[in-house]
């Protein structure tokens, strides 16, 4: 599910509304797959909490792999524009030289 969620986020600027929305969406596939429990003291069904489903689900938190993606893709395109700008400012070097 998380690959799902995760196409093409290099791109978002995440607002405050927007992950949290991404956080219950993800917290909701594992609460379909872990299903509400029995309490051993009292005997009435609860459904698991997020500490519990994270450690039954071992899940990576979702908002913080896109946030690494999206640092990582800002590194790339910072590197990309070094290549790219060296090479227009070289080009326009050997012009100015060729015409001289």
């Amino acid at each position: 599910m998380i690959l799902t969620v995760l196409y093409g986020c290099e791109t978002w600027s995440l607002t405050l509304g927007q992950e949290h929305r991404l956080r219950m969406s993800h917290n909701k596939v594992p609460r379909e797959i872990f299903v509400p429990e029995r309490g051993e003291v009292t005997g009435e069904w609860r459904r698991p909490y997020n500490e519990g489903l994270y450690y039954m689900y071992s899940s990576p938190n979702v908002i913080r792999v896109i946030k690494s993606r999206i640092m990582r893709w800002a590194g790339h395109m910072k590197r990309v524009g070094e290549v790219h700008t060296g090479l227009w400012l070289g080009k326009l070097k050997e012009r100015a030289n060729w015409k001289s």
